[in-house]
């Protein structure tokens, strides 16, 4: 199957699992993918991921992602409540620093593509760069 979006495509997966109730998604692999997975880690979104071979073919690389959930068993609730992508192949959204856009006043995150580095929007507002909005977590 061919993807032309691959960073909606795990967006989607994510979103999709955690309506679901699941506590693993699984996705193909790449370097950025890999990036939004450990800033949604350090900002408490999920509760881990790692990086396997495939288990039909061990040359691709599969990204596993844990979500997180808060709550008891009857009661449980995703931590992720919305992820929404921004930039598009078909339409790529650019900001400058002054212009990084706040999600949901502070409660949510912007994760950003920096020259410095895939980045959250508070990050990259502390060293002073734009970029690319990849997506908007909350």
């Amino acid at each position: 199957m061919t993807v032309n979006d691959p960073i909606a495509d795990m967006l989607t997966r994510i979103r999709n699992a955690a309506l679901a109730g699941q506590s693993v998604v699984a996705m193909p692999a790449s370097k950025i993918k890999a990036e939004v997975a450990r800033i949604l880690k350090e900002e408490g979104f999920i509760e881990s991921y790692e990086e396997v071979a495939g288990e039909k073919t061990p040359a691709h690389q599969v990204l596993r992602v844990n979500l997180k959930y808060v709550g008891e068993r009857r009661q449980r609730r995703p931590v992720i409540t919305g992820l929404e992508r921004v930039s598009r192949p078909g339409r790529r959204v650019y900001t400058r620093k002054q212009d990084i856009p706040w999600v949901l006043s502070g409660m949510g995150i912007t994760i950003i593509s920096t020259p410095k580095g895939i980045m959250t929007g508070q990050r990259a507002r502390q060293l002073g760069v734009g970029g690319e909005i990849i997506c908007k977590v909350w």
